[in-house]
């Protein structure tokens, strides 16, 4: 796909993240649609990049509908909108439970479900879904955002292969730890000695290729993560038994998840 002149629909726009590929995205002249809660926020960031703002609660399936409606044209959607959802999940409520599927599986789901048919008809589209190396590797304290993450990888494996005959490409997007932006920077909380982590900017160009390469998937993660979610994904228990002895201290996931709950 080219950037250049096509209808990009961005959800998660006033996210750090959302706001880098937004602004990455402008830079190589597409014509942006820029979706988000935050309507101040995304009226501000719309009219700096001359963008369409489309506020949208991506946990109400009206809203999910209607900006499907508003943005028919879209010729390239990326699905980068998000939840944290870490934490013990019997101290979840069912009402939050609920809104975590709905934001980070079901609504990135039915976007492409709503969106695809006409790019499908036109021979040409994209679909971007940003999902996360949680989509790869089980860790302690995330089985929510595990669970959403696992399912979007396998929707949009699956649907890639759908889709391929009519011409319309579809890639995930599986960023690790990312620096200055997002839910993991939100936390401030410092990560075991070793591990490192990605720039906003680093997942707005992972974007990009995905899209412009049609590519498959993309981790965006340094390669020492990238080789243990591999790992990880083929090997659960051996895992299991890894990160108990030189993963994720108790420490840093009880910080993780206090302060992922405090913005729930």
């Amino acid at each position: 796909m080219r950037i250049s002149g096509s209808n990009v629909l961005i959800t998660g726009a006033t996210g750090g993240i959302g706001e880098t590929i937004a602004r990455t995205f402008a830079a190589r002249g597409a014509r942006l649609m820029l979706s988000g809660r935050r309507k101040d926020a995304l009226d501000d960031l719309a009219g700096e990049l001359g963008a369409r703002a489309v506020p949208a609660d991506l946990a109400d399936p009206q809203d999910v509908a209607r900006l499907c409606e508003t943005c028919g044209d879209t010729d390239i959607l990326v699905a980068n909108a998000a939840l944290p959802a870490s934490g013990d999940v019997l101290e979840y409520t069912p009402e939050q439970i609920r809104r975590a599927l709905l934001v980070n599986l079901e609504a990135p789901i039915m976007l492409s479900r709503l969106l695809a048919p006409r790019m499908a008809r036109a021979g040409r589209g994209h679909l971007a879904l940003v999902g996360s190396i949680s989509g790869k590797a089980a860790t302690k304290a995330t089985a929510m955002y595990n669970a959403t993450k696992f399912g979007l990888r396998g929707f949009a494996l699956a649907l890639r292969q759908d889709l391929q005959p009519a011409g319309v490409g579809v890639s995930l997007v599986q960023p690790g730890f990312v620096r200055d932006a997002g839910m993991f920077a939100a936390t401030g909380v410092a990560l075991p000695p070793g591990m490192r982590t990605v720039s906003p900017q680093q997942v707005a160009d992972g974007v990009v290729r995905a899209v412009t390469r049609n590519l498959c998937e993309v981790n965006v993660a340094p390669l020492e993560l990238r080789m243990l979610s591999s790992v990880a994904g083929q090997f659960p228990a051996l895992s299991e038994q890894v990160q108990r002895r030189f993963g994720v201290t108790d420490d840093t996931v009880t910080g993780i998840v206090d302060a992922q709950r405090a913005r729930r």
